[in-house]
């Protein structure tokens, strides 16, 4: 019965009376007393329950705390079996460092022992020396000093003359070989090639059939010819010169638009300052297009494909530059093609020998004013429109101005100087060569011994006479390698320059 009853029930005995209250009463007590006694005993069992789980947890907890401390006595035990080792095995080296000191010592003091033994026998042995020194000094009467020095000389003289006589032998052997090789690609490369010789100023003559035509050219007051040097930039000079006029101007290309245009005007007969514009325009445009067909055909000719077309319009202005008098695209042509011939008897890669023999004077028609050697400014282009590394190096190192890093360099080099240093491939100012041939004459002069010196073979050879009685047979050599490597250092000179030094005696008598 719940509590709401027994309320209900109380509330009811209230109101009914008073006998049956207390008959109710009684019950009611007796109830109550059921009900105390039912949740004591409810108590006691949930009681009981809660203390048999809560020591079954203590027994659990127990159990894992006994086993974490037997774990980490575990561990603890491993540690000190792990110390115990390390200690035994510290002691063990310091017993073997130990027993290594006392070996250590004892040979240091045997060592100490020899040492002290080695130096009285030194001490020994400098005072015989000494004696030996002082016996041979009064015997040849000559001191240690003067001795060393005559013996040194006397080696010195003859490791030189020694060394002369194997650099010699050496020299002819490599001659004997690799002279023969070289000379032989050489001659059989320049015998293969075919060229043109063109020599070029700067001035070109215009021819006319007469004189009359003069006047036509210069105009009244003169405004024909104000307005044709004006629109070709080229001075046009009218002299006494017959049928002739003289177009002067350093550029090539200029020269070359002016001479065209003036043609021109002179068959069409119409010369006036506004035709002029017109026909100096239109011959410029064909001049343009004429460089770059040139260029193409030359590619073409040699070969060499995949040029960017901005190479290709240079390659076509070389036609309208010379250089000593040479025309630089025929230059560059022949040395494009010695540079394949002697690049396919190497065995190397011939077309790429090509293109650099071909474009390694470009800089000399670089349109901008750098102010760098034309090697340098040619490669600076050839890397602007993206030729390969090795085009490049060998551009740029043609005249040594950097290091050559691929072996299609010294090869470009070669040919260029044969292209260039061949007799008549050039023209030399006549002061410039004079001042050569008399720098080869004063190098030679300025060593001791020499009487005389001739240039000769338009400088390619120099003949040097020296006295006999100042410089030996051995000597010669000497002094031959000396003047010649002294010349390579300081004169700039086409080809190569053999030096001959000549040492001869005379006997001169005379019969009366």
């Amino acid at each position: 019965m719940g509590i709401t009853t027994i309320i209900c029930t109380v509330v009811g005995l209230i109101v009914g009376g008073g006998a049956a209250f207390a008959i109710q009463k009684v019950a009611l007590k007796n109830r109550i007393t059921t009900l105390i006694s039912e949740a004591e005993k409810e108590a006691e069992v949930i009681k009981k329950e809660k203390m048999l789980q809560a020591k079954e947890n203590f027994l659990q907890l127990k159990s894992e705390h006994e086993k974490a401390v037997n774990a980490r006595n575990q561990k603890v035990s491993q540690d000190e079996n792990r110390i115990k080792q390390k200690e035994d095995s510290i002691r063990q080296k310091q017993e073997d460092l130990q027993r290594k000191q006392k070996e250590l010592e004892t040979q240091k003091e045997h060592l100490n022992a020899q040492f002290q033994v080695a130096e009285r026998k030194t001490e020994e042995l400098e005072k015989a020396h000494k004696r030996q020194v002082e016996q041979l000094e009064t015997i040849s009467g000559l001191s240690a000093a003067e001795a060393k020095e005559q013996l040194v000389d006397s080696l010195k003289a003859e490791a030189k003359t020694e060394a002369m006589s194997l650099i010699n032998e050496i020299m002819e052997e490599a001659k004997m070989t690799a002279n023969k090789e070289a000379k032989k690609i050489v001659v059989q490369t320049i015998q293969r090639t075919a060229t043109e010789h063109v020599a070029e100023n700067s001035v070109s003559i215009f021819h006319i059939d007469n004189d009359e035509v003069k006047g036509r050219i210069i105009g009244r007051e003169g405004r024909n010819i104000r307005a044709l040097e004006a629109a070709t930039g080229i001075e046009i000079v009218v002299d006494d010169t017959p049928e002739a006029i003289i177009l002067s101007g350093f550029d090539p290309v200029r020269r070359e638009i002016a001479r065209l245009a003036l043609h021109q005007l002179v068959t069409d007969g119409r010369i006036h300052p506004a035709r002029i514009e017109e026909v100096v325009e239109k011959t410029r445009k064909q001049v343009e297009e004429e460089i770059i067909e040139t260029g193409k055909r030359v590619t073409i000719d040699l070969g060499v494909h995949g040029l960017h077309p901005e190479l290709i319009r240079y390659i076509g202005r070389m036609k309208y530059r010379s250089s000593y008098g040479q025309n630089l695209l025929q230059h560059s042509k022949e040395t494009a093609k010695l540079c394949g011939i002697m690049a396919a008897e190497l065995g190397l890669n011939a077309k790429s020998a090509k293109r650099a023999g071909l474009l390694h004077d470009i800089g000399k028609v670089v349109e901008e004013d750098d102010e760098l050697p034309h090697a340098l400014s040619g490669m600076r282009l050839a890397e602007k429109f993206k030729e390969r590394p090795d085009i490049c190096n060998a551009i740029g190192a043609h005249h040594e101005e950097m290091e050559m890093e691929t072996l299609i360099a010294p090869i470009v080099q070669v040919c260029d100087a044969i292209s260039g240093a061949r007799p008549g491939a050039r023209r030399e100012i006549v002061e410039s060569y004079i001042k050569r041939l008399k720098d080869l004459e004063n190098i030679a002069l300025s060593y001791n011994g020499v009487l005389k010196t001739y240039a000769i073979q338009a400088g390619r050879e120099l003949r040097v006479i020296v006295g006999a009685e100042k410089v030996s047979d051995s000597e010669t050599e000497v002094l031959s390698m000396n003047i010649a490597k002294r010349i390579q250092e300081e004169i700039t000179y086409p080809g190569q320059v053999k030096i001959t030094v000549i040492r001869e005696t005379r006997a001169v008598n005379y019969a009366k």
